[in-house]
């Protein structure tokens, strides 16, 4: 696999020839990558899979018309072929007066911050296959699991170079480390199944393999013999491992392409208070070993820490270049690289801030109410807030978490939800979107 500047040099070589073609600006995304992971089940070898990727994306302007190509074709003949034909898509294109490139003083110049991202720990498939194994056994342990899904561990390294031809030209190097469980308990038509897994970019910040498998287990066996419930108004409460999901629709309806659109429902809401005043959420480009962390964006515009949401209130949308430019908002260093054609919107490492109160507390006023740990189906309306989503968990009875329930639905609008959100003190950084177990009430809960 290439390293980053290799990446590099060859994003700053498609730009040099997509120049000498008649582009009057252009900027080439390089993502190269190698991951090996290995998956057992039963005690057994399953599969090992190793793979590499390398591809290449140019994007260019012909006066205000733009057109996006990618290849994996290295080569430079294929490299000067993919240009040529940029160009010419490019002079066919209707003209867009938002798209180019990020403005020369608005570009990353500084000294890159170490963040940690690249673990010099490179396992061996041996190394990957007990570890996937004492996963599984650990799991398997577990009084009532009757059957296994497998254990797996993995690991990969990957490199991204950006350059633009009006000067920027960085890349970077990252990996993670990934192990995992997946288990079944009961019998019959009582069989559930359930998960636990960890990813980190340090091999050494992984949980034990016997902590991974045990909570693999355990979460598949708690959810034996689950009913439906009655359907009613009540508090809901989120496990973290879901609730990470209520922040990324927050999110998603903060990105200014979507303002741009108007297909979010926060349009008009920018000055009203949407959360309880001391709701606070961050953003953490910075963070060292975290899974999002980095320090341009995809258009080579710098990240910085920043709240999004403070006092309660959101601080603004999160822009590219088009979306900034189509607003006329300033750039936040929030632009997205896929694979091919012009940015989206990503965000780094989001925290939202824990609370005060114990989980036990949290609950402790419940009479009757849901505790989620598992979200289905995508019943999201971003332009509309209104949210709809197939659940499974526990019931609050009291008090306390009492039986497993399944097959029902919980529904509100999302504003609602934020207005209604009490986070516990049990936050740990463990995603890219990481949020304590919080409390929603009066969501409607639909059941049998």
């Amino acid at each position: 696999m290439i390293d980053s500047a290799a990446a590099v040099a060859r994003c700053q070589e498609l730009v040099d020839l997509a120049r000498a073609r008649g582009a009057d600006a252009a900027d080439a995304a390089c993502r190269a990558g190698a991951s090996e992971s290995v998956s057992v089940r039963l005690g057994e070898l399953e599969e090992v899979e190793r793979s590499e990727s390398e591809e290449i994306s140019l994007r260019v302007f012909v006066g205000r018309r733009s057109s996006s190509i990618q290849t994996s074709d290295f080569a430079p003949e294929g490299l000067a072929i993919l240009a040529e034909r940029a160009v010419e898509m490019a002079r066919l294109t209707p003209e867009d007066p938002y798209g180019g490139l990020a403005p020369e003083d608005r570009l990353f110049n500084g000294e890159a911050p170490d963040l940690e991202l690249c673990d010099p720990d490179d396992p061996s498939p041996e190394e990957l296959r007990a570890a996937a194994l004492a996963a599984e056994d650990a799991a398997r342990a577990v009084d009532g699991v009757t059957n296994s899904n497998g254990g797996s561990a993995g690991a990969s390294r990957s490199v991204f170079g950006l350059a633009t031809s009006n000067g920027f030209a960085r890349g970077y190097a990252s990996g993670s480390h990934t192990l995992s469980a997946s288990v079944v308990a009961g019998e019959g038509g009582g069989m559930e199944t359930d998960y636990a897994y960890r990813t980190q970019r340090f091999r050494s910040d992984l949980p034990g393999a016997d902590q991974i498998g045990r909570e693999a287990g355990e979460r598949a066996v708690r959810k034996t013999g689950a009913t439906s419930m009655p359907s009613h108004k009540m508090p809901v409460v989120f496990e973290p491992r879901v609730g990470n999901g209520v922040l990324g629709h927050l999110l998603a309806a903060m990105s200014g392409p979507a303002i741009a659109r108007k297909s979010s429902f926060l349009i008009g809401r920018e000055d009203e208070q949407l959360f309880d005043s001391g709701i606070r959420v961050r953003e953490e480009p910075f963070r060292k070993r975290g899974l999002r962390s980095r320090y341009f964006d995809g258009e080579g515009v710098p990240c910085s820490e920043r709240m999004l949401v403070e006092g309660g209130r959101i601080g603004g949308w999160l822009t590219n270049v088009a979306s900034a430019n189509q607003l006329g908002l300033d750039l936040t260093g929030h632009a997205g690289r896929g694979g091919g054609g012009a940015p989206g919107v990503s965000a780094s490492n989001i925290v939202l801030d824990p609370g005060t109160v114990s989980v036990e507390d949290l609950i402790a006023d419940i009479e009757d109410g849901l505790y989620v740990t598992g979200l289905f189906g995508q019943g999201v309306n971003l332009v509309t807030g209104d949210y709809s989503r197939g659940a499974s968990g526990f019931r609050i009875r009291d008090g306390e978490i009492v039986g497993p329930v399944s097959e029902i639905t919980i529904a509100g609008t999302l504003p609602d939800m934020f207005r209604a959100l009490t986070p516990a003190n049990d936050l740990e950084l463990q995603r890219g979107i990481d949020v304590p177990t919080f409390r929603i009430d009066g969501m409607a809960v639909a059941g049998e």
